[in-house]
């Protein structure tokens, strides 16, 4: 399988090819470079449900936290009883500093599968982090 880049500005293989060639980065700790494969995947199947979930996985490792957040939204309106897009979007929020917004989704998650631990975890830091600031907020009056 081929690496180079096609004459088109593609990367050479096709859709199947990127989608695990970006998998196979992404689990190596490149991110950037399969957001950037999964980026022309997208382009080429939108309706992928697999490749938006990659790219919005790719996107939050990368610490495009706005990035992630829109492409987890996406694959959450799309998909409803996915429990990780709702897990993936109230991450990427709670990076975004939108605790309540991440509250929503994480409970979500949580409700769709429970026992999964870093759901409940991710969740009671969301709302650890909200109570912490209530307090201190109402510390400084």
């Amino acid at each position: 399988m081929s690496q180079e880049r096609a004459g088109d500005g593609e990367p050479a293989g096709e859709v199947y090819d990127w989608y695990m060639r970006a998998v196979e980065m992404l689990e190596g700790g490149n991110p950037q470079a399969a957001a950037e494969l999964l980026t022309h995947a997208r382009a080429r199947v939108p309706e992928s449900a697999s490749v938006l979930e990659a790219l919005a996985r790719a996107s939050f490792d990368a610490r495009r936290f706005g990035e992630a957040a829109s492409l987890f939204a996406d694959l959450a309106d799309n998909s409803p009883d996915n429990d990780y897009a709702h897990f993936g979007l109230g991450l990427s929020r709670m990076r975004l500093g939108d605790h309540a917004g991440a509250i929503d989704q994480l409970a979500m998650a949580a409700a769709m599968r429970p026992g999964r631990r870093e759901y409940d975890q991710a969740l009671r830091e969301a709302r650890a982090t909200i109570r912490f600031r209530q307090q201190d907020a109402g510390s400084d009056a």
